[in-house]
């Protein structure tokens, strides 16, 4: 999409609230931020896109994941998650909200899974058909009439979700043990078959939406869980029917997945992703240099001293947009402290303008 850049763009800006931090600055785009974070996924960018400056993020209460994570942002009302809070997600599995670190967590040691082979026995799917859609939806009317791009949240997917039924451990070795490995893939290919008719109610139910983020993380501070080989095996084909679904729905499809991953890229690709953005602990340059034409990197840049210059800010911001905005090879902007600074932010803007515009 070649528009030409305007300085009015940048002297014109007003600001937003944003969902984390202080209210972000608003330039005046020649576009949507919708219509430019679509471009950006068809790979014809219009800007760098910062990621929650056009985005809407929405997580609906009628999902008992977002519930019993803490985890609500939609426009019914819902309160916030109070500390020490308990509520069951989908499969009734209770999660317990602990407000210093702004999430909830299934209390470790009392799986209710032993043994994957046994997940016929125990674990009962929920009827999400007795979910509210349709209440759900008309509180959300007003709340999704946006021009941002709306990202609907989906927190727990398929190794995540073993977790919580069997606690860490057990469900890391149910993935290698060759007694339970077929179990487990069983259960992933059911989890994505919940999956499928759950985003399908989203995008019946709630037709704005443009895209969705799905979590399964896969790593540590400094390395991943398991091998880039069981991930292939074993859960990659559970989780390429998902996202298979979604792009057959016209949907774009974001991971979210914590940890030291490198390795897993290429798994990430296969798996059908448009995008992921890893922690700090990544080398997203790297990683961008190696994959970034094949999934949308979230790049981190270099860190600017607090204390930094306008001058230094702008500078960095241009070989930051001369290295990870190319035209041919956009990029996702991993929002970090560099991001904050409002020379930064100008300049990254009116470079990757001017680049993407070439």
């Amino acid at each position: 999409m070649s528009i030409p850049f305007d300085q009015k763009e940048i002297d014109e800006a007003t600001s937003s609230p944003s969902f984390f931090g202080p209210p972000t600055k608003t330039y005046k785009y020649p576009v949507t931020p919708k219509e430019a974070y679509v471009a950006l996924y068809r790979r014809e960018p219009v800007w760098q896109i910062m990621g929650m400056s056009e985005m809407q993020m929405f997580a609906p209460s009628v999902c008992p994941d977002n519930v019993a994570r803490g985890f609500v942002f939609d426009g019914s009302g819902f309160p916030p998650a109070q500390d020490k809070q308990v509520n069951p997600d989908m499969f009734g599995i209770e999660w317990e909200y602990v407000q210093q670190v702004g999430g909830a967590m299934v209390r470790p040691g009392k799986p209710v899974l032993g043994d994957a082979n046994d997940w016929k026995k125990v674990i009962k799917f929920p009827d999400i058909e007795t979910w509210d859609w349709e209440g759900c939806a008309k509180k959300n009317e007003t709340f999704l009439k946006t021009d941002k791009f709306v990202q609907a949240w989906f927190l727990t997917g398929w190794f995540e979700r073993l977790i919580s039924w069997m606690d860490f451990e057990a469900a890391a070795y149910a993935l290698v043990d060759e007694d339970q490995q077929d179990a487990v893939k069983e259960i992933f290919n059911a989890l994505s078959d919940q999956y499928i008719k759950i985003l399908g109610k989203y995008i019946d139910y709630f037709p704005d939406i443009d895209g969705f983020c799905i979590h399964d993380d896969w790593g540590g501070q400094k390395s991943c869980f398991f091998s880039p080989a069981i991930g292939e095996e074993i859960i990659v084909p559970a989780m390429r029917r998902v996202t298979d679904y979604l792009h057959s729905r016209g949907k774009w499809c974001d991971l979210h997945s914590c940890g030291q991953e490198i390795k897993q890229v290429p798994n990430f690709i296969k798996g059908g992703w448009d995008s992921w953005s890893g922690q700090p602990m990544n080398d997203t340059q790297e990683e961008y240099r190696l994959y970034g034409d094949k999934i949308l990197i979230g790049v981190i840049p270099d860190a600017l001293p607090e204390d930094a210059s306008d001058a230094d800010a702008a500078a960095a911001a241009k070989a930051y947009a001369d290295n990870y905005c190319q035209k041919n090879k956009p990029s996702l902007f991993n929002y970090n402290v560099a991001g904050s600074n409002p020379a930064f932010r100008d300049e990254l803007y009116r470079q990757s303008r001017v680049n993407y515009n070439k």
